[in-house]
């Protein structure tokens, strides 16, 4: 397969000739990466209770552990991805990445041994946190300022149609059992939740056929003293006056000594200060506690009074809506800017999260619970979910943008694993209600922070926000 740019689409007269359907191109394949990262990520929900039933855990330490262990991966995987990436360059690492996916993915499924089925997740884990830095990093890297938003979103979407591919195929396997009713229970706990697993080999297998042929970053070309290779790559992006003015706008800001640059710059006041925010935005994006009905549905739903096939049922709308509504989300993000998306997304899911806590301290079931989910969800997809990936690419200097980027998604890793590890005793000790009122709470609260702390990167080239931020 080969990449190649087609006709330019003349955009106004102050605007650079961009060759949309190359750019879209390259950029599709590289969320590739976002997909695996979703169909990995959410898998684990839907074969929750077959593997549970066949490696006999009934501790909820034990229930915590088998699904979050993957989590630690993804932080091991978030750190080495920025020295990688400076080092590699971004293309080797999304094919290792693709590559680590489709072997993690075949050996959990077969695991027959539950320290086995841990440490594939870990592995898997890794490949997760390789491609939720590269993917996103490398797309706002190729993007024209004026399509950055609704590109890097790209990678989010993607993210989505793997959350929503791993709740259908979940739905399906668990559903169509040979043989009738009657060993419905033994075939999926013997062997429904490894074909759930494995199934992501094909889209990876796939990942790791079409990275190959997407062309390396251009900035990451031009901080390796490789300006000619840039200037290609830029020119199949917007053409020849587009390649010159980016070649020049990136050489001018990576023209500092280098000990200022990289890790030494993250640590100084400037660049701790944006560290801060894209960590504080990693934070805010799992504390809203929207995972909780990716990765623990089984139990919100069923504590609402739903059955085990109305459950399954209720998973697959939940990855509609958040698809439907993420597709929204890329209408708007360069539209009406990212501040705008956030505070709406910080407010809206906060109020769903406090009805859903008076539904359930209520006692309301079924449908009421499920509308006021649904409600959170799609909040989420318009905001936090893929505005804040777009913010955390954006705000960083090219100097230390691969390891800053590895920082806050290091430390977004870090807040899931907390938030997925504690719900079990935190829903045991507190209830469904109260935990829903402190994921209400930190919601409101990152209102403020938005408010008060992220600047606007709406339009702006990386080069003009790396000067421009305060």
């Amino acid at each position: 397969m080969q990449v190649t740019p087609v006709t330019p689409i003349s955009l106004p007269s102050s605007q650079p000739e961009i060759h949309l359907r190359y750019v879209w191109t390259i950029a599709f394949i590289a969320a590739l990466g976002g997909l695996l990262f979703g169909y990995d990520w959410v898998v684990i929900g839907g074969a929750k209770p077959f593997y549970e039933a066949y490696f006999h855990l009934t501790s909820e330490a034990l229930v915590g552990w088998a699904n979050s262990c993957a989590l630690l991966g993804c932080f091991a995987g978030s750190l080495l991805a920025g020295p990688a990436a400076d080092r590699f360059g971004r293309k080797k690492l999304l094919v290792f990445s693709a590559l680590l996916f489709a072997i993690s993915s075949i050996f959990t499924g077969w695991a027959h041994a539950f320290s086995t089925f841990i440490s594939w997740r870990i592995i898997g884990g890794v490949a997760i946190g390789l491609a939720s830095n590269v993917s996103p990093m490398y797309i706002a890297e190729i993007s024209p300022a004026q399509w950055r938003g609704r590109l890097v979103s790209l990678n989010q979407l993607a993210i989505v149609i793997g959350i929503l591919a791993a709740q259908l195929i979940n739905w399906r396997i668990a559903e169509d059992v040979p043989g009738g009713i009657v060993i419905v229970a033994s075939w999926n706990a013997q062997y429904s939740w490894r074909w759930m697993f494995t199934a992501v080999a094909i889209p990876a297998v796939l990942f790791l056929c079409s990275a190959p042929f997407i062309p390396e970053s251009p900035r990451w070309l031009i901080a390796r003293a490789n300006a000619q290779d840039a200037l290609e790559v830029l020119r199949k992006i917007g053409g020849q006056h587009y390649a010159k003015s980016e070649l020049t706008a990136v050489q001018n800001s990576l023209s500092v000594p280098h000990e200022n640059a990289g890790w030494r710059e993250m640590l100084s006041g400037h660049g701790r200060k944006l560290l801060a925010i894209g960590a504080a935005l990693a934070v805010l994006q799992q504390w809203s506690g929207i995972n909780i009905l990716f990765n623990y549905a089984q139990e919100v739903y069923r504590t609402a009074g739903y059955g085990v096939s109305e459950i399954l049922f209720n998973i697959v709308i939940t990855g509609a809506i958040n698809l439907i509504f993420t597709v929204i989300a890329m209408l708007l993000v360069d539209r009406f800017g990212r501040r705008k998306l956030m505070i709406f997304g910080c407010l809206a899911i906060g109020a769903a999260h406090l009805a859903a806590s008076l539904a359930y301290r209520s006692h309301a079931k079924g449908a009421w619970v499920l509308v006021l989910t649904l409600c959170a969800i799609a909040f989420y997809a318009t905001s936090l979910a893929p505005v804040t990936w777009v913010l955390v690419t954006e705000i960083f200097p090219n100097r230390m943008r691969a390891s800053a980027v590895s920082t806050s998604i290091a430390v977004l890793w870090v807040a899931s694993f907390l938030l997925t590890y504690t719900f079990p005793m935190l829903d045991a000790a507190i209830g469904t209600s109260g935990t829903f009122l402190c994921y209400a709470g930190i919601c409101f609260a990152g209102s403020i922070f938005v408010f008060t702390a992220v600047p606007e990167t709406n339009g702006r080239s990386l080069e003009d926000l790396e000067i421009t931020l305060p």
